[in-house]
């Protein structure tokens, strides 16, 4: 029976024998020193989240409606088209309003050629000048009705004020419309605005220009950016809170208005030391973390530190710790000050703790 086999009879029959069979196996030193794994402390962006739930806003919205009483003629739209500023949407019958206009240019016609026969004669003093004057007068006086004509002729033709999206078409040609029927609805989305409100408390740190983040549960893995735009001018006195309005660039056109945002709102942004939150060390109300020497054979330092704000898994670290020190994230109830530890590896974005020990686990059994 070879090695192996004597290993397999070991493993079932007596795992103590055979652990410390491996323990034999391996140097002197590994054996003393206290396996952990560390984290690399960083400096990065951080702010205090202000969380609060908004209603979003189209950044131009409008209704349109007939303002006089007509059928329609023409509709050049469909349901949820984009369209562009002054495309024709829903045309109007105006064939009379168009014979009046035509009737009217001819007269001006007439008119202005009357004035031009005038004003020759009386320039050869053939027609006294009064006669000029009142022909001038009448020309005049048809081109404002021409000019009120046409006026009214916007009324029979609706175009869009701004660049959007048209909603449902809810009406046909041949309708009937009277003034204030709703007609068509159009909202400009490229950009969108967030309404929501904070407690007064907050009101001090609120200004213009801070970053926040929005996420809807329509796009749960998407993150919305954009800013505060402007702060409301009063504090409602029955919720105590006063209203906010964000922006936030919306390119793809995915959001819609009336949707549910989950705001949050970076205040205080800044450059932080962040260390994990699993590094600190409680003792008491202070907190302690244990520092490896690099240069010192990777040699223990208990040290206390002031945290600052917390979020998910990290730490703001205000006094004890810099930039790209090394602390213990793992071993910490072996670890002790004085001691030199064995380095397993240093957990970040691309290795966690979990892989690490998979990988240090692996490479012993082999």
């Amino acid at each position: 029976m070879n090695t192996i086999s004597h290993i397999k009879i070991l493993t079932w029959r007596d795992p103590i024998l055979l652990l410390l069979l491996l323990c034999l196996s391996l140097p002197l030193a590994a054996q003393d020193r206290t396996a952990v794994i560390a984290s690399r402390v960083t400096l990065e962006h951080w702010s205090d989240p202000l969380e609060a739930l908004g209603t979003l806003r189209a950044d131009e919205s409008v209704t349109l409606s007939a303002t006089v009483t007509e059928i329609v003629a023409e509709l050049n739209f469909r349901d949820g088209d984009l369209v562009e500023a002054g495309q024709l949407l829903i045309r109007l019958e105006d064939g009379e309003q168009q014979a009046q206009l035509r009737a009217a240019q001819a007269q001006r016609d007439e008119r202005r050629s009357a004035v031009n026969r005038l004003s020759q004669l009386q320039e050869r003093n053939m027609a006294p000048r009064a006669d000029v004057e009142d022909s001038q007068a009448r020309l005049r006086q048809v081109e404002a009705e021409i000019q009120g004509l046409e006026a009214r002729l916007t009324n029979y033709r609706l175009r869009a004020p701004f660049d959007g999206r048209v909603g449902f078409r809810n009406i046909s040609v041949g309708s009937l419309v009277t003034p204030g029927t709703q007609l068509v609805t159009l909202d400009k989305t490229d950009v969108m605005k967030l309404d929501f409100s904070v407690p007064e408390l907050f009101l001090a740190i609120l200004e213009p220009g801070l970053p926040l983040t929005a996420h809807s549960a329509a796009f749960p893995d998407t993150i919305f950016e954009g800013e505060v735009a402007s702060i409301g001018s009063r504090v409602d006195p029955v919720s105590r809170s006063v209203s906010v309005r964000a922006e936030l660039a919306n390119p793809e056109l995915r959001l819609r208005p009336g949707m549910l945002m989950e705001v949050v709102v970076q205040r205080r942004p800044r450059q932080a030391v962040v260390a994990p939150e699993s590094v600190l060390v409680p003792s008491g109300d202070r907190q302690y973390v244990m520092v490896i020497d690099e240069t010192d054979g990777n040699r223990l330092e208990r040290r206390r530190v002031i945290v600052g704000e917390r979020r998910t898994g990290q730490v703001e670290i205000l006094e004890g710790l810099a930039e790209g020190e090394l602390v213990v994230n793992h071993g910490l109830q072996r670890a002790r000050e004085g001691d030199n530890v064995r380095l397993l590896g240093i957990a970040d974005d691309d290795a966690t703790i979990r892989k690490i020990l998979e990988q240090n686990r692996s490479e012993e059994s082999t």
